[in-house]
């Protein structure tokens, strides 16, 4: 393709906020800064006045102090803002007004709204009840929760303490909770009482009776009656309604100013190969990174509305909740995105007025497998950013928002991980989006490809998606980690003072990125290696293959492409669907990309967040264990892949 998929008008390009920054830039530090360019490249060369720059304009709460970085040469070991003193909290309640603060919208048409003056009442009020709970700076609070404002304020209200605010979504089992929580001993948990999906409610507590017997650190645990109000509280030690736990008279709050790296978060990985990593963040590198990519690359305002569809157990629910800083509303959204209907999400754009609609790349493809065409059905006039991120945007997913979504929407597909809590590569409002491609590295993460060697790759050669600067957002460590080398061994031990990020990524000839998915599930046959999502982009744009997962098998001193795939119902595959499949990849792809078997089941397996588990499946078709299945939300379905005849010969 010669020419972008869309492209930012002239008004969009001027009244953007990156536009406003970068005019500040090139009049205060730099005056050769005139396009996202030079800005990102002064970002690398200059990091102390660019982080420094982007404190002041986002308007963070606090004292900096003199001093941006210590060590910036040491990945890890820089330090960020070391004389700095804030409150996470305190930035993201600074808007105390009337305007609408959190609108809560589900799947069973429950509405309710929270003012910016009501939101920062309500914190107050559990913050209070929290002191009085014992909690003190430094503990850890727990939420197993539905995406509820409650969910929202009872992080507030623990982070304005200076305890760790830590969540799992509702859907987990217990022993995926107690791998969690377990690690890190939180003394309060928050949960609900039961939670809907898809037109069916599910009950929590019998859940939360085993996790405490499990994690005997929590006192306190306070109980949602979210749509079970009848739920009773027995064999629940220390249980509590939440609206009897914040019965008091609390007005004011009182912000614990705390360091810059004072954790604020404990994030987990996936735990599909091992007991999850507790991955500690930090308040202000949290804070500074979120407002970098929510009010430059997302270009949010106080007149937004965002609403990202994500669960409490994936970072994207913490992305969007610094939006609240900027004084943004957000637009939370608890149950399936596909009840009563694909077009359940437009129909809440529509309802809500959303400016900032986010999703996982999988449900943009499954709303063109549905025939979802919300430009024919809906009127989408406040819609102007869609986002996307969990797993690459097939190029055919661009064209479908284009097509029959709406023509002049900057689509936004960004990448990064719950290491981070943030993101490598993002959007950007003044750039144009080319079909298939990330639109560009964030500002001040210098992202590099590296081949094996450690060599830089060439533009449009695959390699090791790097970073080889230090930045805000990395974590604080690992939880229970005292010497830092699980931290070190996750990120750093393939090129020595580089991240290393774990992708499989291209940059192209515009500056933009396709990543080609993870490099531990990367396929090498005959020694060539072959990112997996050139296979799903292929396979998955026949109208026959609902999903598919693919992975290399040991064999015969080799390693040989495996497609397993799942297709609409009543459908068998057949030598005619094999013969269209394997002529597909191979025409738009290359002969080393078609596999040796294609063998149809009956469901993938993915984790809670929407991630298909490659690595998984490919321990099990090796005979290997499976820890932790219950980071899955289908793990049953991993019995499927399990002595299958088809993978014996």
């Amino acid at each position: 393709m010669t020419e972008p998929i869309w492209s930012p008008g002239p008004v969009r390009r001027q009244t953007a906020n990156i536009r406003r920054f970068i005019d500040l830039a090139r009049s205060e530090l730099d005056p050769g800064i005139f396009d996202y360019r030079d800005l990102y490249h002064y970002s690398l060369q200059n990091p102390a006045e660019f982080w420094r720059a982007v404190w002041d304009f986002c308007g963070i709460t606090g004292s900096p102090g003199t001093a941006v970085v210590e060590n910036p040469g040491l990945m890890p070991g820089a330090r960020w803002f070391p004389e700095s003193r804030l409150n996470f909290a305190e930035n993201l309640l600074r808007h105390r007004d009337d305007r609408p603060a959190l609108v809560f919208a589900s799947e069973t048409a429950e509405r309710s709204e929270y003012t910016f003056a009501e939101l920062y009442k309500a914190v107050a009020k559990t913050a209070e009840a929290l002191k009085s709970a014992g909690v003190q700076q430094g503990d850890r609070v727990a939420g197993y929760l539905p995406n509820l404002p409650e969910t929202v304020i009872a992080m507030l209200a623990a982070t304005s303490l200076g305890a760790i605010w830590s969540s799992c979504s509702p859907d987990f089992g217990i022993d995926g909770v107690v791998d969690r929580l377990g690690q890190i001993r939180p003394k309060v948990l928050f949960c609900a009482a039961a939670y809907t999906y898809n037109g069916k409610t599910h009950d929590c507590l019998d859940k939360v009776r085993g996790i405490i017997r499990a994690i005997d650190s929590i006192e306190t645990t306070v109980v949602l009656p979210y749509v079970n109000p009848g739920a009773k509280l027995r064999k629940i030690p220390g249980a509590v309604w939440f609206e009897e736990f914040t019965d008091n008279q609390a007005s004011d709050i009182e912000f614990v100013q705390l360091p810059f790296d004072h954790p604020v978060y404990i994030l987990y990985s996936s735990g599909t190969t091992g007991v999850p990593k507790c991955i500690v963040h930090g308040a202000g590198g949290t804070l500074i990174q979120h407002l970098k990519e929510l009010v430059l690359h997302t270009n949010l305002r106080r007149s937004d509305r965002l609403c990202y569809f994500t669960t409490c157990g994936w970072m994207m629910w913490n992305w969007m909740v610094s939006a609240l800083a900027i004084g943004t509303t957000l637009v939370l959204y608890e149950g399936s995105p596909f009840f009563p209907s694909p077009a359940a999400m437009f129909d809440l754009v529509d309802e809500c007025e959303i400016t900032v609609l986010g999703t996982g790349a999988k449900a943009i493809a499954a709303w063109e497998k549905a025939g979802v065409k919300p430009r024919e059905t809906h009127r989408l006039n406040s819609l102007v950013t869609l986002l996307s991120t969990g797993s690459p945007l097939a190029p055919e997913s661009f064209e479908y928002v284009y097509r029959e979504i709406k023509q002049n929407l900057c689509l936004s597909s960004i990448a990064g991980g719950t290491d981070i809590v943030s993101c490598f590569m993002v959007g950007c409002p003044i750039l144009p989006v080319w079909r298939g491609e990330l639109q560009c590295p964030g500002l001040g993460m210098a992202v590099e490809i590296l081949r094996d060697d450690g060599s830089g790759a060439d533009t449009g050669e695959t390699g090791e998606l790097c970073c080889t600067q230090p930045f805000p957002a990395m974590p604080v460590g690992f939880w229970n980690d005292p010497d830092g080398s699980r931290y070190h061994a996750a990120y750093f031990e393939k090129f020595p003072g580089i991240w290393a990020h774990g992708d499989f990524v291209a940059k192209t000839e515009h500056g933009g990125f396709v990543i080609q998915g993870r490099s531990d599930a990367t396929l090498n046959p005959g020694g060539v290696r072959i990112g997996t999502s050139e296979i799903y982009r292929q396979v998955e744009g026949l109208d026959p293959v609902l999903e598919s997962l693919c992975i290399g098998q040991d064999w015969e001193d080799d390693v040989r492409v495996v497609l397993f795939v799942k297709l609409r119902g009543g459908l068998e595959l057949n030598d005619e669907l094999e013969d269209e499949i394997r002529k597909t990849i191979r025409q738009n792809t290359t002969p080393r990309h078609v596999p040796a078997k294609i063998i149809q089941v009956a469901d993938i397996p993915r984790t809670i967040s929407g991630k298909i588990v490659e690595l998984a499946v490919r321990d099990i078709i090796h005979g290997r264990q499976v820890k932790n299945t219950d980071a899955l939300a289908n793990p049953e379905s991993l019995e499927l892949f399990r002595d299958l005849p088809e993978l014996k010969s």
